[in-house]
């Protein structure tokens, strides 16, 4: 009965780098698309990596799972620098989340670095490219296929959309961009020389031009990409979200004897945690028995240094990167969740998938951000918590205080069904058809 349905739903290839068993939160948005879109009369045929050859950061094999079983997928091989990156770093480790495994201030970070943002543009996972094409022009001419989805990062899989639409000047191109491109925060620190900068912004223009739609995660991102191209009248607006079924029968088992805060995900040097620590250490001296803070995922060194300098090791924890139900457990059963965003005038409009999924595990949450940003509005109109500029350890401090002391409201358990997955993904089939 299936198979039958199955002939007369609508085709659609999407080509994402990153998809399971890959793991971070870049994979959730495509991975639920997919999960979804059968529901609205759409056919998803995925085309991504080789995990065996990929050179993905992170892992994450339960997300599997979350694929359903009429969902075809297509893995194809790969040669990428990143590889040997692999073999001679000192950490033996892809770069990933604005460097947050890389010690940033040795010579071989800064040379690598370097190499990545000039020599292989516009990303190391180029190599992919070739392949990918090739097997997508396959599937177009095998499949009938009509409509073809790009998503990155990495921002060189949109020269797979910009090559294929060239080919098949018919096809709708709907290019995905989750992040910014030349805006995102950590570019500079690739030290991009002027050649390479005008190759990027090329690219960049190229894209955004010929692609029919484009799609990105706020308005801020939005408007960042308008100050490159006058393509105002193709973009939309799709944010992150959360997946009502990843969060159904979550064990709840908060401590009784700690207030623990949690910070799940990434956390690169690039992050501002300067108030952060200076309030955690100025409540040490009351609350160091009862005050817990919990670091969920990879850990800068120099954020390790900094928080170690403080004295304050004996209210720190410390938690590995976790499969991405794991995860859900730790915000689900902290006290208090700490969102930090990189402290970077380009990241005011970055909607963070995790900040979905904060909201979506109802527990209170405390944004270290300043209020212009995007992050903060949403925050702030779904009651779901407190933001607090991150340089201002006092309030920083004193919202801590107040959480331990049960002075915040209780977080709100009603959140906007616009913001669930199975929402996003009917916003995403209405510009398909």
């Amino acid at each position: 009965m299936h198979s039958i349905f199955a002939r007369h739903m609508k085709k659609v290839l999407i080509i994402s780098y990153y998809f399971p068993p890959s793991g971070g939160s870049g994979v959730q948005r495509w991975l639920k698309f997919v999960k979804y879109l059968p529901e609205f009369g759409y056919d998803p045929i995925v085309l991504t990596v080789d995990p065996t050859v990929a050179s993905y950061p992170q892992i994450d094999a339960s997300l599997l799972h979350d694929i359903p079983a009429c969902v075809r997928v297509e893995r194809t091989t790969t040669r990428e620098i990143l590889s040997l990156y692999k073999r001679v770093s000192p950490t033996k480790e892809i770069p990933y989340g604005g460097f947050a495994n890389e010690n940033t201030n040795t010579f071989f970070s800064i040379l690598s670095r370097f190499v990545r943002g000039n020599l292989f543009l516009p990303d190391p996972r180029r190599g992919w490219n070739k392949f990918a094409y090739k097997k997508a022009c396959e599937l177009i001419e095998q499949e009938q296929i009509d409509t073809v989805i790009t998503t990155s990062p990495p921002h060189s899989t949109q020269l797979i959309g910009l090559k294929l639409k060239k080919r098949f000047p018919s096809i709708q191109w709907i290019a995905d961009l989750r992040d910014p491109w030349r805006d995102i925060f950590y570019y500079k620190d690739t030290y991009p020389t002027w050649l390479a900068d005008k190759l990027n912004a090329y690219y960049e223009r190229a894209v955004l031009q010929q692609a029919d739609q484009l799609i990105t995660v706020s308005n801020g991102c939005k408007n960042l990409f308008l100050q490159h191209a006058a393509v105002a009248d193709k973009f939309h607006v799709i944010p992150n979200g959360y997946d009502e079924d990843d969060f159904e029968q979550l064990p709840v088992d908060k401590a009784a004897d700690k207030f623990v805060i949690s910070y799940i995900g990434v956390l690169s040097g690039l992050y501002c945690i300067d108030g952060l620590i200076d309030a955690v250490a100025n409540l040490s001296a009351s609350y160091k028995h009862q005050l817990t803070i919990r670091f969920v995922g990879k850990i800068a060194p120099e954020i390790r240094q900094k928080l170690s300098e403080k004295g304050i090791d004996d209210m720190l924890e410390f938690v590995d990167y976790v499969p991405h139900n794991e995860a859900l457990r730790y915000m689900k059963n902290a006290h208090l969740l700490l969102l930090l965003l990189p402290h970077a005038s380009s990241n005011t409009g970055i909607l963070t998938g995790k900040l979905f999924e904060y909201m979506a595990s109802e527990t209170p949450i405390l944004m270290l951000a300043s209020d212009t940003e995007e992050a903060t509005q949403l925050l702030q109109s779904c009651q779901a918590g407190r933001a607090v500029h991150p340089l201002d350890s006092a309030a920083i401090q004193l919202a801590i205080e107040n959480a331990i002391d049960g002075k915040w409201d209780k977080a709100s358990s009603k959140l906007y069904t616009d913001y669930s997955r199975r929402a996003l993904t009917g916003r995403l089939a209405s510009l398909i058809s």
